[in-house]
């Protein structure tokens, strides 16, 4: 209920408005690592010093003109330049309808298949980020060539919100494949998506459990520390070796926590978003948990 009032008031022009203006002076920069891609590399590297690696994205949504595709594309080559140049550990992270998916199919297969192209050429990696489920089976196919093309340099994200995805990690499920398990994030009908957090998260602990079972590579993508033990637990249970797996959080949540982890001997990484187009980001970090509208607010009493 607290996560789909939030999304609801987000969409309203004046609480935008505001957000926009003032939203990086009023919390906004806890999540999002600067606007510029110099600015991210220097928080990657300092992140990389407490042991922590790292998966970059450059924000933005849907782009409504091919020409905005385009920008999006040559952004996420030069952020794997710039990666490679800077010599800091790091992935990048991308959404498909930034590349141009919602406008034609193959000019958002074109510019994925450029981009991991590169990575391969770097030997990095690229993460597909998964959006509202309109798009759920396109970015799954769209995964599956660019995985046959370069195995090793792409995976891609599932959603324990959705009733459909424990099927699809059994049928996407083999040799190198490569999956980050996170709740979701969107605003989605019943038809498709558990209502209850409670079901939500049982259904997480048995994507990450099946995922690991089945030998993928897993990222564990939660800040639940109830639900983190469980993964500890089985991992001891199991004999599950931990390069098979990894925790991740986002930037700006819980990082003693996964400090912590890495100390451990625990691979571990953390979600570092930059760029002007902020704004639906963060808005989806706060209605995901109370403690961060908390944040927001005692930002602003601040002012």
């Amino acid at each position: 209920m607290f996560r789909e009032v939030v999304l609801g008031l987000a969409g309203n022009p004046v609480v935008e408005g505001a957000l926009k203006r003032y939203g990086m002076q009023l919390g906004a920069a806890r999540f999002v690592a600067g606007a510029t891609l110099p600015e991210a590399i220097e928080h990657i590297r300092s992140i990389n010093q407490k042991g922590v690696t790292v998966t970059l994205d450059h924000l933005g949504e849907a782009v409504r003109q091919q020409s905005e595709a385009v920008n999006a594309k040559d952004s996420y080559l030069a952020m794997l330049d710039a990666i490679h140049q800077s010599g800091v550990d790091a992935n990048v992270s991308l959404k498909l309808t930034m590349m141009g998916l919602g406008l034609d199919e193959e000019l958002g297969r074109k510019h994925l298949l450029e981009i991991v192209d590169k990575a391969a050429e770097y030997n990095n990696f690229v993460r597909i980020d998964m959006e509202d489920s309109p798009y759920t089976e396109v970015t799954l196919k769209l995964f599956e060539e660019a995985h046959a093309a370069h195995p090793q340099n792409v995976g891609v994200v599932l959603q324990a919100y959705l009733y459909r995805t424990m099927d699809d990690l059994k049928r996407l499920s083999g040799p190198n494949k490569n999956f980050r398990i996170v709740k979701g994030a969107y605003r989605e009908p019943v038809s498709v998506a558990f209502p209850s957090k409670a079901d939500v998260d049982e259904n997480y602990v048995r994507l990450v459990e099946e995922s690991l079972t089945r030998g993928n590579y897993t990222a564990v993508a939660t800040h639940d520390e109830r639900i983190i033990g469980r993964v500890l637990k089985f991992v001891h249970e199991h004999n599950v070796p931990r390069d098979q797996f990894e925790f991740q959080m986002l930037y700006g949540v819980r990082f003693s926590v996964l400090e912590s982890l890495a100390k451990q001997g625990f691979a571990t990484r953390v979600y570092v978003p930059y760029g002007e187009d902020w704004y639906a980001y963060y808005v989806r970090r706060v209605a995901e948990r109370p403690a961060n509208l908390l944040f927001f607010a005692r930002a602003l009493l601040d002012r």
